[in-house]
């Protein structure tokens, strides 16, 4: 659907000629009804439709605060609301083995700002009940969650030692835990009867080499640890969340089992979390089937200099360390893959570069790698205004830092149907959206368009998410290589980091 030539117009150092590609999608392939399950590759909802996750991590709760990060600027809902309106589809929410044994009172929420009282409800309830709020409101919102053990004890980044307990929280309370958890948010549903937790992260992080020893979590077959077998109970990583994994199905056995790679195996290191060579040997298996995602963490040169970023890096060179370390798990179809970690910061250069072995050109090359395998799920580190890899700012105000990031996540969205009701309950979206008419494109700074359309009524059952294509050659057919955003929620996008003097069709 193109109507060439709509109308073209020089503003400033712009040639802008609009061109009717912007296309408006009911939420047909993303339903999000009921359990989710996998199959092959893909992760399933309850009507048979694919369903990418794309989401967040907000933390918080992991912490010696006890609760989700930027209550002190602004009230939950609105963050939620910010979430969503930003068009992720799901919130990873890390908690410590601390706060669901011994939680606290939370100290670090307002309950009132510029705008009046916020939080008002949260006020005398301990992390767990608040904790409570903020699964509930997601759920209403529209939006689903995993629950992430991030650690045992109360603190900051993943347990040091590696494992999976502490002396202070052995194997039992990991487990035991996972247990109460998981009852718990088993009965958190929306209005249209969906749940809102639909997957557990089992922990975050695990990885061999702690304090420069390999006395952490092994992958069965690694042979540094001789051979790590199913009997080393201490150390095999594979068996306890198997073990763990099993607990939590026998509570509630339509979650789908996150489990999380390591970092060295057979010699091969990769990011804490992020190595899942294993699994081609040595496969985590789950008493209830289609229920396992494997999941790993990858981040650039900012972070830690890894061997792979060099003058010699290239999309081709970091694709081939992706797939080596996880993604042929999803390549070959064994099972789907979350990419449960990834960021960059917010300024230009650590967002798009064209440098070897440089932080913009792993960010841009990891999106592209994204876009390209839309198998792949993803949550993006993180949410937080205070984190080096922010989305947000300090004031967790609703529009991103930077407009360019949000751009480039916008375009590896997928949206979930049904609003509040994650399209399930009240039919199935079954029919096409009209096209979407009234582009209309306006130059705000030497690299910004703004650009905006009338918005579509949406079909029965259905939600609208809009796409948007951008290139520079007249008479171009939309596809994946030249489609700049997807899972837009309303009908208006920032085009960012555009040349002058320069011709652009959209």
């Amino acid at each position: 659907m193109c109507a060439r030539f709509l109308s073209s117009q020089f503003v400033g150092k712009f040639f802008i000629f609009l061109c009717f590609v912007v296309a408006a999608s009911g939420a047909v392939f993303a339903q999000g009804a009921g359990y989710w399950h996998t199959s092959g590759n893909q992760i399933i909802d309850s009507g048979g439709h694919t369903v990418r996750v794309a989401g967040v991590n907000w933390y918080g709760f992991e912490t010696t605060d006890q609760v989700v990060h930027g209550l002190w600027a602004q009230d939950y809902h609105t963050i939620l609301n910010t979430i969503k309106k930003n068009g992720y589809n799901a919130i990873r929410l890390p908690y410590s083995n601390q706060m669901v044994e011994s939680p606290v009172v939370p100290s670090n929420i307002s309950f009132a700002n510029g705008s009046g009282a916020i939080n008002t409800d949260l006020k005398g309830l301990n992390a767990l009940q608040v904790m409570d709020k903020v699964v509930t409101a997601a759920g209403a919102g529209g939006l689903r969650v995993i629950l992430d053990n991030h650690r045992s004890e109360a603190g900051n980044s993943a347990e040091a030692n590696g494992l999976w307990y502490t002396g202070a929280y052995p194997e039992s309370a990991w487990i035991n835990d996972w247990k109460t958890v998981v009852n718990r948010y088993s009965t958190f549903k929306d209005a249209s009867g969906n749940p809102t937790v639909i997957a557990v992260d089992l922990r975050n992080e695990p990885h061999l080499i702690a304090n420069g020893s390999h006395t952490g979590a092994c992958w069965t077959g690694d042979t540094s640890t001789g051979g790590c077998p199913t009997s080393n109970g201490s150390q095999n990583w594979v068996a306890a969340a198997q073990r763990a994994g099993n607990a939590v199905l026998s509570v509630n056995s339509k979650l789908l089992i996150m489990v999380e790679g390591i970092d060295c195996y057979k010699g091969d290191c990769d990011w804490w979390g992020g190595n899942l060579e294993g699994v081609s040997s040595h496969p985590i298996t789950l008493n209830v089937a289609n229920r396992l995602v494997y999941s790993a963490h990858d981040y650039g040169p900012n972070l830690f200099q890894q061997s792979w970023f060099n003058s010699s890096t290239s999309f081709s060179s970091l694709s081939a360390v992706w797939n080596k370390f996880w993604g042929y798990i999803s390549a070959n179809h064994t099972a789907p893959v979350l990419v449960g970690e990834f960021g960059t910061g917010n300024n230009a250069s650590d967002i798009q570069s064209a440098t070897p072995g440089s932080q913009g050109q792993w960010f841009q090359s990891l999106i592209n790698f994204l876009q390209n395998n839309v198998s792949l799920n993803w949550t993006y580190w993180a949410l937080n205004g205070e984190d080096s890899y922010a989305l947000l700012d300090n004031n967790y105000d609703s529009n991103p830092q930077s407009s360019q990031k949000q751009s480039d996540l916008v375009s590896i969205q997928s949206a979930l149907g049904g609003g509040g009701g994650g399209g399930g309950g009240g039919g199935t979206c079954s029919t096409t959206p009209a096209a979407p008419t009234g582009l209309t494109a306006t130059a705000v700074s030497s690299s910004q368009i703004n650009l905006s359309w009338t918005a579509v009524s949406p079909p029965s059952n259905c939600d609208i998410a809009y796409s948007v294509f951008c290139s520079r050659i007249s008479g171009f057919t939309p596809s994946s290589s030249n489609r700049i955003a997807s899972g837009l929620p309303t009908p208006s996008f920032a085009n960012t980091g555009l040349l002058p003097a320069t011709k652009y069709y959209y």
